[in-house]
């Protein structure tokens, strides 16, 4: 939907506003820039961490645009799954030939 037409080279920020419009015209409830605090000693900090997408407040989407994935990218939207509670993330490249190349799914390992 939106690879096919925008391509790779776009920037995220823009492939995410595309992907969040096509997910809401399909009736999902997506959540934008997502704040997401971390608990310490009791008390939910600020530190920063933003959620690219969420999707019916079950799946988290981390939107990248680089030559290639790293272990650094799934590294943090692991962070996020652990942080939320959340069990499932997708991470997306948007900047490959094909989009298939730049899909993961992860699941969170980690027991609360």
């Amino acid at each position: 939907m939106v690879h096919s037409e925008l391509g790779p080279g776009v920037l995220e920020s823009t492939y995410g506003i595309c992907l969040a419009h096509e997910l809401v015209e399909r009736g999902l409830r997506i959540e934008r820039q997502k704040a997401l605090p971390v608990r310490y000693r009791g008390i939910n900090l600020d530190c920063g961490y933003r959620i690219d997408l969420l999707v019916e407040s079950r799946v988290i989407v981390e939107l990248k645009a680089v030559d290639r994935l790293e272990p650094i990218h799934e590294a943090r939207l692991l962070t996020y799954l652990k942080l939320s509670g959340l069990q499932v993330g997708l991470l997306i490249n948007s900047n490959v030939k094909e989009l298939k190349q730049g899909l993961r799914r992860l699941v969170n390992q980690f027991k609360e």
